[in-house]
């Protein structure tokens, strides 16, 4: 999948000040279809529910999710062979730098970490769709 403004973009953190500020980011640069979810259980369903009608193109999540971390929804998502080709962006923060091994070595397609820049949001999606 290329990289497109009218991609799906699912946004998981379970801060809600996060979220915005992230969908604020997405926004700027002409992402404008971003769907949020707050923990780890709604994101997988929300990723459920789009893959009839358009599936999502790149998941943003933050490693530390409740009920189901990001690590858990990554491993979840690879696991789906409908959806084991889903972008993915983990979001770890920067005094958990050892979980980027992990990730990588989970599926992720890139990692940014917190704090980050638009511009560095940007790059790391870039990236995500060899660009």
């Amino acid at each position: 999948m290329a990289l497109k403004a009218s991609m799906k973009i699912l946004l998981a953190d379970a801060s809600p000040g996060n979220r915005q500020i992230m969908k604020k980011m997405l926004s700027d640069v002409g992402f404008k279809n971003v769907i949020e979810a707050a923990d780890g259980e709604k994101a997988l369903e929300k990723v459920e529910a789009h893959k009839e009608d358009g599936p999502i193109g790149l998941i943003i999540s933050d490693w530390e999710l409740p009920k189901l971390d990001g690590l858990a929804l990554l491993k979840k998502v690879r696991e789906d062979q409908s959806l084991k080709e889903t972008k993915f962006l983990m979001i770890i923060g920067e005094a958990a730098q050892q979980n980027v091994v992990i990730a990588v070595k989970s599926g992720v397609n890139n990692v940014v970490v917190r704090p980050f820049s638009n511009n560095i949001l940007m790059e790391k999606i870039g990236k995500v769709f060899g660009q």
